[in-house]
């Protein structure tokens, strides 16, 4: 869907951008994070074709972004951090003017445009003032643009600052749905929301790849280890002691006990084994008739992760 192959900004002496590598597979969600300066604005401003690159390439279905910008182009919506809204207009006639620009076919517009409205949850305000909506309405007008022309790749930049609670939940909602018809690129300094979005990330630092995989299998890599959380009752010390002979599990550690008998203990794999053990702890916490009351993965955090990866 997109490749990205040894991508190289200048800018006079400094390089922002220093050989960038990687590709968004079709239908995929991919986080794409770095730190300020890392040179992250600069490589999605060059995807989207509002930059060139000094050298290296970009194809998007097929297209070089450079030698063929307006097939390319027309494969991308894009909301920057700053959605470009128009305060005096309302809803319709912005969405129709961005549908000037995009060259959507006039017969087609009432139907795309119903769709959309439906799709981000703005029908209600269609004839409202944009200036007068609240942050929430204003991000769906963004994304409500972005997806104008029915594009296969959708890039947010910042799709959820400075909203609410309430209002992130429901543009995650809308992003999950987006993902079943379009293949999205987030960038967001809100790593618990990359986390719950996306299928894979790309961290960027000091202008370079430095990490591309999913997130459970990013926390693996770093420490060799995986880290899983058991509740059960039974007999703490005899369940240790069964579940440190298991084949790939390197350490178990209490957590919390209570008066009627039920722990919670941490238990430490070796990820490096490529397998998952916990069917074999599972058998044998059965064996030995000791119910699990919970039973999940407490590896490393995707802010954890970036921190780890970001700063050495």
């Amino acid at each position: 869907m997109i490749e990205i192959k040894n991508l190289v900004k200048v800018y006079g002496d400094k390089k922002a951008v220093k050989g960038i590598s990687f590709t968004v597979e079709d239908g995929e969600v991919l986080g794409f994070l770095g730190p300020n300066g890392a040179g992250k604005s600069t490589t999605m401003n060059i995807i989207t074709g509002y930059l060139s690159s000094t050298s290296g390439t970009v194809k998007v279905n097929g297209y070089d972004i450079l030698e063929k910008p307006e097939e390319a182009k027309k494969c991308i919506g894009y909301l920057p951090e700053l959605p470009p809204l128009y305060l005096d207009m309302t809803v319709l006639e912005y969405l129709n003017f961005v549908c000037d620009l995009k060259k959507v076919p006039k017969a087609d517009r009432k139907v795309q445009l119903a769709k959309i409205l439906s799709m981000v949850k703005i029908t209600d305000v269609a004839e409202r003032l944009i200036g007068n909506l609240s942050k929430g309405y204003k991000q769906r007008v963004g994304i409500a643009q972005a997806l104008v022309g029915d594009p296969d790749i959708l890039i947010l930049d910042e799709p959820t600052v400075g909203l609410d609670p309430n209002q992130i939940l429901e543009i995650r909602k809308l992003v999950k749905g987006l993902s079943k018809h379009h293949t999205v690129i987030i960038s967001s300094h809100i790593l618990s929301e990359i986390q719950a979005m996306c299928d894979r990330v790309v961290i960027i630092n000091k202008g370079k790849v430095a990490a591309i995989d999913t997130i459970t299998d990013l926390s693996k890599k770093l420490s060799g280890k995986s880290k899983l959380l058991l509740s059960f009752k039974g007999p703490l010390n005899d369940v240790m002691h069964s579940l440190r002979t298991v084949p790939g599990v390197l350490d178990v550690k209490s957590r919390t006990s209570d008066e009627n008998g039920i722990h919670e203990i941490e238990i430490m794999t070796d990820s490096s084994l490529g397998s998952d053990l916990r069917s074999n702890i599972f058998y044998t916490m059965a064996k030995g008739g000791w119910p699990i009351l919970e039973f999940r993965s407490i590896d490393a955090t995707l802010e954890e992760v970036f921190l780890n990866i970001t700063s050495h």
